[in-house]
């Protein structure tokens, strides 16, 4: 190939790269600009950037939409699903990786099958259940489906890693005394934390974005979480398009944040998590 054919195939693949990433960055900076404009003149042009910046829309949209209370909500839900999935997720992991015993390898087979099974098939089997259980409405009732849903891949990637880690520091840290629990929470969980930062990305995501089961499950304002909340913006005949953005920018903020506070090990333990397995 001369080099001016490659100069030119070069080209073309950075504008097909530069293209793809204006695609991705543009939404975003325009749900945060288009927060900043009134309803005026979002409906005169709704590409325009903002004459001046506008942060009533964020006052208005917490006041009149209740935001405040479905982003708490949200908080509460994501923080108890990920540091249960992520322990039950380890201890499990752990387990499965370094004991052999009769049924195991049905045992991990029945908690992989659960990445198989499309989650919203269950939405109309658990709302029954929990209906007859009692357990609709209240603050713990998304718990148990988000914890559920999230557990086959965090056990997956933990069992993947920690299978990879030698089991003579497991029988070292009991020759100095350790009991189980020592081991698995002093010496192997520290090694973990590429797994355990994907982990709690993943679960973060899924819990933090479910709508189906928090709008299905789930009745009295009070508990409602914060996807539930953002339809409250679209009427029957009209929306509310800057309030809606700035209640969208309030709903990714703490998206964004957790990422760039695990960003760097997500790779890491997605990469372990796959050919360790």
């Amino acid at each position: 190939m001369t080099k001016p054919s490659k100069k030119i195939l070069a080209a073309l693949a950075n504008l097909v790269v530069i293209i793809y990433t204006i695609s991705c960055v543009f939404p975003v900076l325009w749900i945060f600009y288009s927060s900043l404009k009134t309803q005026k003149e979002f409906n005169l042009n709704i590409v325009s950037l903002p004459s001046n910046l506008n942060f009533t829309n964020y006052i208005e949209a917490i006041k009149t939409s209740h935001l405040d209370k479905f982003f708490l909500n949200s908080v509460f839900n994501s923080m108890i699903t990920v540091t249960l999935v992520v322990i039950i997720g380890f201890m499990t992991g752990y387990c499965l990786s370094r004991f052999k015993f009769r049924g195991r390898g049905f045992v991990y087979t029945l908690f992989l099958a659960g990445m198989l099974i499309p989650v919203h098939s269950l939405l109309i089997p658990i709302f029954i259940q929990f209906k007859n259980l009692g357990m609709l409405n209240n603050r713990l009732t998304l718990i148990l489906p988000y914890v559920a849903f999230g557990l086959p891949i965090s056990i997956f990637l933990f069992e993947s890693f920690i299978v990879s880690v030698p089991g003579e520091m497991d029988e070292a840290a009991s020759l100095d005394g350790l009991n189980i629990f020592g081991i698995m929470f002093r010496i192997i969980l520290p090694l973990c934390k590429p797994v355990m930062s994907t982990v709690v990305i993943l679960s973060f995501l899924s819990s933090w974005n479910e709508f189906p089961f928090a709008l299905t499950l789930i009745r009295d304002d009070k508990f409602k979480t914060i996807p539930v909340g953002l339809a409250n913006f679209s009427g029957a005949f009209s929306t509310n398009y800057t309030q809606l953005m700035a209640a969208l920018v309030i709903a990714v903020l703490p998206v964004i944040l957790i990422y760039l506070i695990f960003n760097k090990k997500v790779v890491q333990g997605m990469t372990a998590g796959a050919v360790k397995g």
